[in-house]
Order: C-alpha cells, then structure tokens, then sequence
C-alpha cells in the first residue's frame, strides 16, 4: 500500500529541490512521486488546489488531460496480453462499425501509433455535453471517414485516441473503461487515485484547473499560441522556443482546429457531470503517487510487490519505437510506442523510457533499464500537448541521482 506521509530518499534530494524550484514558477501546486527498483523514493506536494488557495494534499487529485492516454494504452495492452486482440489485426475485428468510410484496414497498431488519421474532433460537429456520452462519440467516430493524407507519418489523436483505443478495450473485455482502470489497475496494485470516470465520492479531492481566467470572470478568447507567449514563465518560454526553433508547431492553429470541441473550455473537465464521464484521451484523474506506481510495475517488468498487471513479454513488447519520424501535427519526434511516447527529459533520453505528458505539465514515465519511473501533477501550467519545463527538469534530476 502507498504512504500516508511525504517521503525524501537522501539519494533523490535533488529531485526534491527541482520539484520545489519548478513549482514556484506557477500558480496552483501538484505533487511529485518517484519509484526506483519497485520502492517509492520522492512522495511531495505542495502549493494551492483552487481558487480559494487551499493547500494541496496528499491525496489531492488532479485533471491530468493527455497523461490518460497511457493510462488506457495499458488497459488495451492487458487485453492484448490475455489474447483477445492481436495489434495488427483491422480495428474492425473488435468494433465491426468502425469499418465504414472505407477504414476496414486500420488496425489497432495504427491506433497506438496515432497513424488512423482519425485524428480530427471539429468534423464531428459534437457540443461538450455530447462529448460526456460515450456511445455518441464512439458511433460518430464509426461512422466518420478517415484522413490519410499523411500516411505513413503520425499525426497526433489528441482528443479521439481514448475513444478509439478505449472501445477496442471495451468491445473484448465487456467492461467499461472506469470499471477496467478500478478493476485491473487500481485494486491489484492498490492506487488511492487513478480514475477514468471519477465517482461522485471522490470529487472533493480534485483540485480546480488554475487555467486562464476564474470561473465567473469574463471568458477568454487566447488562442493556444497567445497562452504559450503570455503565460508561461521564462524558463520555461526558452524550453518551448527551442523547440519551435528546431521545427516544432509550425501551424499551431491548424492543430487547434483538428482538436476542437464546440463551447469547451478546461474548467469544464472539473464540472461533476465531466469527472463521471469516461474521456480517455484527457480527463483521467489522478495522484502522482498513483500514477508513479503504475509505472513502477511496467519499469518492473509488469509486476511490482507481488501483484502482476503485464508480462514482461508484453512491457518489453509496447516500449519498442514504432514511429521514426516527425508526428505531423506536432512535428516533433515522439518515438511513439505502442500508446506511449518516449519520455521528454532536459538529459540524455531514456533510450527504453516510455510514457505520456499531459497539457498543462503533468506527465508520468517508466525506465525499466533503471527500474525507475517519475509521475507529476498539476493545476496550472503551460498550454502545450508536451506539458512544460517542470517534468522535463524534474525528469532530468531522477536520471541523474539514478547515475
């Protein structure tokens, strides 16, 4: 079971120090957790988890938008492990809707590695409280063409990947997203904070989205590319231009329009009728400490304190690259996995490293060459699908207390 108190290996203070550092930079708090060799060695929080400045906690939770995305790749690949899908199989063997508009070939490996070209949300032309429904999202994402167009390269599924790889999971285990996280994550390696569909029990611990302005104030029309340059801070303003200046984003708007959902902003993710909701791609709620155990078991080989979520046949399977090239609405190299992408580090990469960061700074990852995984939370941040500079410094300081 996790602890109940923070905790501070004398060998990992340097994390301790950056994460502190780090968090200053913004409004808001988060927490910290680092496992390495199955023990957990950094458990930390600090700062505010609303607008009224209460302090986080230790069991704070926290909206973690696109860190879900490997939360439910692992789900599939559970699924994989039992023998109900094999990845290379056509989507439609497992959801036989899926099928129309000409994409009886797409397979489930094309879904992992956001190569479908089902990456558009504006053409489906869905309100926000559409988007709550599963089965309305994933009958229109059935019955919606396919855009290929920059096949073979990825292009990133920001918003559609957890449907589309959340239903494959659902048609063969029978089961709900919300009821496989609880069920087949969280009870066997006993998590406090990992929801994909939160219950109304746990909605008093979930710390509001310190994004923009505050809830009742006039709403803000700042595009993606407005918040990068007036809301981050300068450290963080030089990570993000450097990578720009390498090639990064170079139609951000365009990206906007793929990912639009009609009258949505962020807060509404922490409304009681969106923490119900299932929305695999963004709204998973967590703690860090649930999040770095998860990936302990998979830096572990699957298993961790006696309970085994994967073999370790399948974890050396998904951390393999799949993808080499640029993804095509982020145009940076993510060395997609199957459903994780390589860890962003201000260090020399993870080269076995996987996992998923989120918009707005959260991020967790495993390195099974170190056994060691990293998770972070957080309320506010930058507006970037790559969170911000705080997971990449906080990265960096794991790797190098490992060394």
């Amino acid at each position: 079971m996790q602890s109940t108190s923070s905790i501070i290996d004398p060998r990992f203070r340097k994390v301790a120090d950056t994460f502190y550092t780090q968090m200053k930079r913004f409004r808001g708090g988060g927490a910290v957790c680092v496992y390495h060799h199955g023990k957990p060695v950094i458990d930390l929080w600090t700062g505010t988890r609303n607008w009224q400045g209460d302090p986080w906690q230790q069991d704070t939770l926290s909206v973690s938008f696109s860190t879900t995305k490997g939360v439910v790749s692992t789900l599939l690949h559970q699924q994989a492990a039992l023998g109900r899908i094999d990845y290379d199989n056509p989507v439609m063997n497992y959801w036989p809707e899926f099928g129309a508009q000409g994409k009886e070939s797409i397979t489930v490996r094309d879904l992992l590695t956001h190569r479908a070209g089902m990456y558009r949300m504006d053409n489906l032309n869905l309100e926000f409280d559409q988007v709550t429904d599963w089965d309305t999202v994933c009958a229109a994402l059935a019955a919606a063409p396919a855009d290929r167009s920059a096949a073979p390269y990825s292009v990133y599924h920001a918003l559609t990947y957890g449907w589309l790889v959340g239903e494959v999971a659902r048609r063969v285990s029978g089961k709900s997203v919300t009821d496989m996280v609880q069920e087949d994550l969280a009870a066997p390696l006993g998590l406090d904070g990992l929801f994909v569909g939160t219950p109304d029990s746990e909605h008093h611990r979930v710390a509001d989205l310190l994004m923009g302005k505050k809830p009742g104030s006039k709403p803000s029309a700042k595009t993606l590319s407005k918040t990068i340059k007036a809301k981050v801070s300068q450290g963080t303003q030089a990570t993000l231009e450097a990578m720009m200046h390498a090639g990064m984003i170079p139609d951000i708007a365009r990206f906007e329009k793929a990912i639009t959902v009609k009258r949505f902003h962020v807060q509404k993710l922490t409304t009681p009728e969106a923490l119900r909701s299932a929305m695999p791609g963004f709204n998973g709620v967590f703690t860090a400490r649930s999040l770095a155990r998860l990936y302990a078991a998979l830096a572990n080989g699957g298993e961790l304190d006696g309970s085994r979520i994967l073999p370790s046949s399948t974890v050396q399977a998904i951390s393999q690259q799949q993808v080499f090239t640029l993804d095509r609405a982020l145009y940076t190299p993510m060395r997609w996995r199957l459903g994780y992408h390589q860890p962003f580090v201000l260090a020399r990469r993870p080269k076995q490293g996987f996992g998923h960061f989120g918009y707005g700074g959260s991020g967790a990852w495993a390195d099974p060459e170190r056994g060691l995984s990293v998770a972070l939370t957080v309320n506010a941040g930058a507006g970037t699908p790559w969170g911000d500079a705080r997971i990449l410094n906080i990265g960096a300081a794991a790797l190098k207390c490992c060394r």
